[in-house]
């Protein structure tokens, strides 16, 4: 049996995790709930996202994860969810930015309209987000921003160019606020995955060849599950990362 860390520093606190309905973000939800933490989370998949809910009550998390049915794609419903967790948790000192949507396309079908949907989905949310909730961590000099990224751009492929432009770029936000927060006490960290076999991974793109090409490349010959990424994660938000600001974090079993 897989025995992870507790962090007392997370009992009790505020987290907001966007895309927390299934795959790592539902493994987020969990985990944070698992430490008795306070977790709101906002996604578009209700049904998915009362599954999640589910698993935490059944795990006897001190506190049932909240939710609240979004696209992130309308900026002003997230402000909103933003606005009404931090009522009834009473604030939130973590916040993770994990939604987003990896489909598969050709970047000579590329066309401006999708361009926009993939820097929209990937992307843009993730800064709004941070507007959102990042005043109330400088007011109180003490916050963790964690960016999930990817690992898609390091990979030199071309099957979804969009979502490896918008990926490389959540670096950037990192960086920048980073910078901009950390004199006010408050940190962001990227943590980047490696191929994950969520279950929208199994169903759509997971193949024996690709497994075996993953195997190949990693250091770690076996799948890399949401719940050992997760760890990272938590320990970022916890008081135990508190020196740790401006990085990039590879969970991805040591493939690049």
């Amino acid at each position: 049996m897989t025995r992870y860390a507790s962090y007392p520093s997370l009992v009790d606190r505020g987290v907001f995790i966007t895309g927390g309905a299934a795959g790592i973000g539902s493994a987020l939800v969990e985990q944070f709930a698992r430490q008795g933490s306070k977790v709101a989370f906002v996604d578009r998949d209700a049904a998915a996202a009362q599954a999640t809910i589910d698993r935490c009550r059944a795990a006897e998390a001190a506190h049932t994860p909240v939710f609240f049915e979004v696209d992130l794609l309308d900026i002003d419903a997230l402000r909103a969810a933003c606005v009404e967790a931090t009522l009834q948790l009473g604030s939130i000192g973590v916040l993770v930015n994990n939604a987003a949507n990896d489909d598969r396309h050709d970047w000579r079908d590329m066309t401006v309209e999708y361009f926009d949907d993939r820097i929209n989905t990937n992307l843009r949310h993730y800064f709004f987000a941070i507007q959102a909730l990042a005043p109330a961590m400088l007011e109180a000099g003490d916050g963790s921003i964690v960016n999930i990224g990817s690992s898609s751009y390091l990979m030199q492929e071309d099957m979804f160019p969009g979502y490896a432009i918008a990926k490389s770029a959540v670096e950037g936000i990192t960086r920048t606020m980073a910078r901009t927060f950390g004199p006010h006490g408050v940190r962001v960290n990227t943590v980047m995955p490696g191929w994950v076999p969520t279950e929208r991974q199994l169903a759509k793109w997971w193949t024996p060849e690709g497994e075996a090409g993953t195997m190949r490349d990693q250091a770690i010959k076996r799948r890399i599950l949401p719940d050992e990424f997760a760890q990272m994660v938590l320990f970022l938000a916890a008081d135990d990362g508190a020196a740790c600001t401006a990085q990039h974090f590879l969970v991805d079993g040591g493939r690049f």
